[in-house]
């Protein structure tokens, strides 16, 4: 079980820290627009549609890697100061009731828009350039085996919680600026004050 659980987090981090660099090709081609368009008084046809779509696979292979990491959202102010093993009870309800309900309706959904885009290569109606968007259909398909496979990750997760009353860890891969910098300053002040 905690095999599976390391593996379903490492392939959600793979895919999130790799789409992740969509982040830098955004940033180049609005950064383009910006000066075609202003500079040179030349917009492109294409960018909105790209920076859309790039932003939208972002999003998309970013969800498993985000449920890895214990990222997303939650409305705690109760469940925090439950036990443990309660939370993880609580969870996993939550997810066999509405998680996996949506993930596989997400994915089946996807399925037929994808499919149905690659029929007939399917471009954006946003601009006269036509940017084929039925690779872009793909990626909710993708996305939501993802999040399935993270989803029984965090079932597993929960059951081992269950039987010890502790949660395993998620990796701890990203850090906030601040949390850093005060750690680097703490460090500094030990070494200065032995």
């Amino acid at each position: 079980m905690i095999n599976f659980i390391r593996f379903a987090d490492n392939l959600s981090a793979w895919f999130g820290k790799s789409f992740a660099w969509l982040i830098i090709l955004m940033a180049v081609g609005t950064g383009y627009e910006v000066v075609v368009r202003y500079i040179f008084n030349n917009p492109t046809a294409w960018a909105l549609d790209v920076s859309f779509i790039m932003y939208g696979t972002l999003f998309m292979m970013g969800g498993a890697y985000t449920l890895s990491r214990g990222g997303h959202v939650r409305g705690d102010f109760l469940y925090r100061l439950w036990q443990p093993r309660n939370q993880a009870k609580i969870d996993f309800v939550l997810y066999i009731i509405f998680f996996f309900p949506g993930v596989i309706a997400l994915v089946l959904a996807g399925w037929k828009y994808a499919a149905r885009s690659w029929s007939y290569g399917e471009v954006s109606v946003n601009s006269p350039a036509g940017v084929p968007i039925y690779q872009f259909k793909t990626v909710i398909v993708v996305a939501g085996l993802l999040l399935f496979i993270q989803g029984i990750a965090q079932v597993c997760r929960c059951i081992h919680c269950m039987r010890t009353n502790e949660w395993l860890p998620a990796d701890e891969d990203v850090f906030e600026t601040e949390d850093l910098l005060m750690q680097k300053a703490s460090e500094a002040e030990k070494d200065a004050h032995p």
